[in-house]
Formats: C-alpha cells, sequence, structure tokens
C-alpha cells in the first residue's frame, strides 16, 4: 500500500469536476489552505470539462498526473445517461485498480429518525455486474430485442477486498464485520464472494465478530435498525446501492464521502453527482467533499488533521447551526466554508 512523508508537502492532483464541482473543490481547498494541509495541488481536468475543450473525457495528461503524485481529490463528474461517453469514474477505478471503496457515515445533523449512527461500506470497486461486459441480441426485425450483461468476479479480487476490509477493521477498532451477498440465487457469483470473505475471516477470528447477510434483508435491517451495523463488506452493486440507502439515514449525499483506495493509488471524492441545475449558484453543499477531504488526511497519516477538519465540520452542522439548502438551512457554498475555517 502506499505510504507518505510524515512532515512536509505532499502532491496531489485535483479535479475541479463538473456542474456544482468548481464551486464545492475550492470551497474545500480553501478549507485545506486554512488547515495547513500539506497538499500541494496540480490541477487537471476530466469529464465534460475536457469534452469542451475537445479532449478525451478522461485525457492523458490527468491520468500521468495521477500516476506521478498517486493521490487526488475530485469534484463530480457528469456521466451521460444511456449513451454519450462511457463513465470517467469507472474508468478511473480500472486505470488505477482502486479496488476497495469506503463509504461511512456519521449522524452529522441530529434530529433525524435515527441518531448517533455511525457506519462503513466497504465496497469491491472493479468487479461484479459492473464490469461492463454487455451486448444486445438481435431477434428478427429488433436489433435490440434481448439485452445481456455477464458478471465478473474472481477469488483473487474478492480476497484482495476481504484483506481490506479486515485491515481497515482492526485500524480503526470496529467491532463487526457483515457480508452482505446474494448467494441464496446468484449462487457462483456472489457465493464466490462469501465464501472468500469467510475464508479470510478466519485469520481474524477471536478479532472480528462476522456475520453475513443477504442483500434485500440487508437493505430492511438498515431501515429497521440501522445501530446492528458496524462495518458492511458488499460486492460492487450491491455496495453501490446499500450505500445511498446508509447515505439517507444521516441526511443525504451531502454528507456522504468516499475515498476510492488501491495498491499503488488513491482518489478522494464526495459521492453525488455534479448538479448541473444548480450549478454556478452557490448554494452547493460542499460537506462532503470536506469529509472526503479529512478522509484523504487520514489516508496519507496526517491524523491530528482529519481529525479536527472532521470535528469542525460536525460543530457547524451541530453546534453551529450553519447548513446549506439541502439540509434545511440557508447559508451557501462560501459561506458554509468560512464556518468552517472560523471552527479550525
Amino acid at each position: 500500500m502506499q505510504t507518505f512523508p510524515t512532515t512536509g508537502p505532499i502532491p496531489a492532483t485535483l479535479i475541479l469536476g463538473d456542474g456544482i464541482g468548481p464551486e464545492i473543490t475550492r470551497a474545500t481547498v480553501r478549507v485545506l489552505t486554512a488547515l495547513e494541509a500539506p497538499f500541494v495541488w496540480e490541477e487537471r481536468i476530466a469529464g465534460m470539462a475536457a469534452v469542451e475543450r475537445g479532449e478525451d473525457p478522461l485525457p492523458e495528461e490527468t491520468l500521468a498526473c495521477i500516476r506521478r503524485n498517486t493521490l487526488a481529490l475530485k469534484g463530480p463528474l457528469t456521466t451521460p445517461v444511456g449513451g454519450g461517453y462511457r463513465s470517467v469514474n469507472v474508468r478511473l477505478r480500472e486505470e488505477f485498480k482502486l479496488f476497495a471503496n469506503i463509504r461511512p457515515a456519521r449522524t452529522f445533523v441530529p434530529g433525524g429518525r435515527f441518531d448517533n449512527i455511525d457506519l462503513v461500506l466497504i465496497r469491491e470497486n472493479t468487479e461484479g455486474l459492473y464490469v461492463g461486459v454487455e451486448h444486445y441480441v438481435p431477434v428478427g426485425d429488433d436489433p435490440r430485442a434481448v439485452a445481456e450483461a455477464t458478471g465478473i468476479m474472481t477469488r483473487y479480487g474478492c480476497r484482495r477486498v476481504s484483506e481490506f476490509a479486515f485491515r481497515y477493521m482492526i485500524s480503526h477498532e470496529r467491532r463487526k464485520l457483515t457480508i452482505v451477498h446474494k448467494a441464496n440465487i446468484l449462487k457462483k457469483l456472489t457465493g464466490l464472494f462469501l465464501e472468500t470473505a469467510l475464508e479470510v475471516a478466519e485469520k481474524y477470528k477471536g478479532r472480528v465478530e462476522v456475520e453475513d447477510r443477504i442483500v434485500d434483508n440487508t437493505a430492511m435491517q438498515l431501515i429497521l435498525n440501522p445501530n446492528q451495523f458496524d462495518v458492511l463488506l458488499a460486492p460492487n452493486m450491491f455496495g453501490d446501492i446499500l450505500s445511498d440507502e446508509i447515505a439517507g439515514l444521516v441526511g443525504g449525499l451531502g454528507l456522504a464521502p468516499s475515498g476510492n483506495i488501491g495498491e499503488g493509488a488513491a482518489i478522494f471524492e464526495a459521492v453525488h453527482g455534479s448538479a448541473p441545475d444548480i450549478a454556478g449558484k452557490g448554494i452547493a453543499n460542499p460537506a462532503a467533499l470536506m469529509l472526503a477531504a479529512a478522509m484523504m488526511l487520514e489516508h496519507v497519516g496526517r491524523h491530528e488533521q482529519s481529525v479536527r477538519l472532521r470535528d469542525a465540520i460536525d460543530r457547524v452542522l451541530r453546534e453551529d447551526g450553519v447548513r446549506t439548502r439541502d439540509l434545511g438551512g440557508d447559508v451557501g457554498t462560501e459561506a458554509f466554508a468560512d464556518a468552517v475555517i472560523r471552527r479550525l
């Protein structure tokens, strides 16, 4: 895994993103500057910003910059629905083998249906049905009469993300891992995931409590009693769906950060999309990207700064009541950043 210097500057790639991306990314960088975070930014483009310049949505210059720095903070990127270019996010995961996606969810805004939620979902990030192996089968005059998709899981990929999950639990002193699957129906595809994760679990017996649950039951139990869970480990598509459900338990995607981790690179981002309908209005919530930056600080070993940033965001939301519109408040992007800087 990656190693970083304990003191001094750390080069990192910065991708502003599409839609609201530039607004929330610049606000986050301003907060990081106030925190005296170690990152020295190299700004690059991707997504619509690259397409509008007549370039590939993921330019080689951007890829080279991430290869060189092995670390990036990324604003949301637009993915066309149904056509157009392939998801840049998926291409980045493939290019840098970002096999583990970490999605923490914590209660920052009290007063919802549940309080004191503190969950982490670890999602396998490169395999399963999201490999994109799909095609149409023509029947008669209909060239798209049948659509077929193939899900691919490897024992190597299942073991790699399982090992990561258990290491994460030990280093973060978490108590219980729930392995999510659909091995009652997809007996081979997700059966391999379950089987391999349970094999890895044997090495951690007595140190980590382990259970397994079918994905649909997991989805229901998260709504009934989320506090029965601690860390969840899921295949790619199940993890994608459940992580958004978990974000809904703590106020929505505006408070949902994520880290995409590989052996030699890591990219941190907010989970939400580019929200072009509110782009340029100065009202977007930057909290998720700021929380992703806190994850990034933790990843490079700057734990004290990571805790300071997360606590500042928590106090702004919980104690100061400074919130953007999606969280029931009335402040804008820059005003929220100002509040976090005051707390720092």
